[in-house]
């Protein structure tokens, strides 16, 4: 019989966020930009390059853990 083996789960703070946003991440888009706007919001992130239009998803926990600032907050206008 295996013996269980132990789970790490590191926990990531819940960055606050609206639809509107303009965010950073990690890396940049193959398009050369890394500037990304919030347009979902819930257990998926739903994301557009605002270099090329491209539409992408991420889960929270990925967005958490690759978020890297804000470039313009969707309220500023």
């Amino acid at each position: 019989m295996k013996k269980p083996t132990a789970v790490v789960i590191e926990m990531v703070d819940i960055i606050p966020i609206e639809i509107g946003d303009i965010v950073k991440l990690k890396k940049q888009h193959p398009c050369g930009t890394n500037e990304w706007e919030v347009g979902k919001l819930g257990m998926d992130i739903g994301l557009k390059c605002r270099g090329c239009g491209r539409k992408v998803r991420l889960l929270r926990s990925q967005f958490d853990r690759r978020f890297r600032g804000y470039i313009k907050r969707g309220f500023e206008d």
